[in-house]
């Protein structure tokens, strides 16, 4: 198989696939001949991006419904007949000071991060199962490098990275690779968008952080996306079970 039609017709779930990584990684699949299913909680956002090419279907959908995981695979599979790669990119984070703990808080970051992908990895099992396909989990550099008010955040994607790990054993008799990308510091929308910060907050930390890169600047969806696709690829046959953290050495 050339290089070039890896992707061909070949079929992937990204959730929270209206902005940043995300979108990035749906159109990137879409220019290289990939059905691509996205999932995510805004219908116009999931429109704007479906409507950058005939390859992109879209799903409104809260990965915090419990239903979640089979509604989506069961949208991939009626368009198409078939799933090849999952992205389980959709996160919930928020700052969250020891003073301001609140358990729905808490429970919601946990919901997204953890609950939804094992969801989506259970109803997606046999279709991944019959292709020979790949999970990636995008996790962040936050879960190694301590951040003040991040606890929570980092936490929950931990634990999906030591969900990856476990996956990456459990599902290696069925030919299912899965692996974990742990991004920094990315122009990616997180922190206006989920994280929910004002813009002028926002922007400070954005400049706080790029100040702290040794590489000298925040990453770019560009920077990641690459990564996505190569361990998501049908090439990559024999790497599983690895959480690759791209950052520019934020985290050392």
């Amino acid at each position: 198989m050339k290089n070039s039609d890896v992707w061909q017709d070949k079929v992937a779930i990204v959730t929270g696939g209206s902005s940043g990584i995300g979108q990035a990684t749906a159109i990137k699949l879409a220019e290289q001949g990939a059905k691509v299913l996205i999932t995510g909680r805004n219908a116009g956002k999931l429109a704007d991006v479906a409507a950058l090419s005939g390859n992109i279907e879209a799903l409104q959908m809260d990965s915090s419904d419990a239903n979640s995981g089979a509604q989506i695979v069961d949208a991939a599979m009626s368009h198409w007949g078939r799933l090849d790669l999952i992205v389980n990119n959709s996160g919930a984070g928020q700052p969250l000071p020891a003073e301001a703990y609140e358990a729905d808080i808490i429970a919601h970051m946990s919901a997204v991060n953890i609950v939804a992908p094992s969801q989506l990895v259970q109803a997606g099992k046999a279709a991944l199962t019959n292709s020979k396909g790949a999970i990636v989990n995008i996790s962040t550099a936050v879960s190694r490098r301590v951040a003040p008010m991040l606890a929570h955040y980092a936490a929950t994607k931990a634990a999906l990275e030591h969900l990856t790990q476990s996956w990456a054993v459990e599902l290696a008799s069925e030919g299912i690779r899965v692996n974990a990308i742990a991004p920094g510091p990315v122009k990616s929308g997180a922190l206006t968008g989920f994280m929910g910060l004002p813009a002028e907050m926002a922007k400070q930390i954005e400049a706080q952080e790029a100040a702290q890169v040794p590489l000298g600047r925040r990453g770019r969806t560009d920077d990641i996306v690459p990564w996505i696709l190569r361990l998501g690829s049908s090439e990559n046959e024999w790497l599983t079970g690895q959480v690759l953290t791209i950052d520019g050495g934020w985290s050392l």
